[in-house]
């Protein structure tokens, strides 16, 4: 079954109260959409993944490991074995205690791996922020379309009531014959 499109100016002003030029971008993107009776949503993952560069990607995959349990326990594994190294080779140790080596390591890889979790965070807030735009635009437009349908409901109750009542009114004079 073939719709025919709705004027986008007609859609604006009839539930947004005001004409399709004066909406923000956003906005008349939707009326547009509900006018032309076509889908508004997208997935956003899809079109933020595919503008990432290789180095966003890395700085994804560093981030997701950097917070997870493996990583906590490997690294619990390796400051325990780097201990235990150092303290049982005593005198011969390559970091004796109190393990001023370690320390120095531990600090480059909090200063390398702080601003790329950092950089990951900041890509996932724009893909949020996407995501929440769409959101929106998805929710507006079924507003939009739940108000139409439900002034055509009232308007087909109406026509019943209408119908009804011209029934009623044949029946009395039907019966008054």
């Amino acid at each position: 079954m073939n719709h025919i499109p709705l004027d986008a100016d007609h859609v604006s002003r009839r539930w947004l109260g005001k004409a399709a030029r004066e909406l923000p971008a956003q906005e008349a993107s939707v009326v547009a959409s509900a006018a032309d009776r076509r889908p508004i949503s997208e997935d956003i993952n899809e079109t933020f993944d595919d503008r990432q560069t290789f180095g966003e990607r890395l700085a994804d995959r560093v981030a997701a490991f950097g917070g997870s349990w493996p990583f906590i326990i490997a690294f619990g594994v390796f400051l325990a074995l780097w201990t235990v190294i150092n303290l049982l080779l005593r005198k011969e140790a390559f970091d004796p205690y109190p393990f001023i080596f370690l320390n120095l390591v531990l600090s480059m890889l909090a200063a390398v791996q702080a601003p790329v979790i950092m950089m990951s965070q900041n890509r996932q807030a724009a893909k949020d922020r996407l995501d929440a735009g769409n959101d929106y635009q998805v929710n507006l437009k079924a507003e939009i379309e739940i108000m139409a349908l439900l002034e055509k409901v009232e308007h087909l109750a109406a026509r019943q009531q209408e119908q009804t009542d011209m029934i009623q009114r044949l029946l009395q004079e039907r019966n008054a014959r």
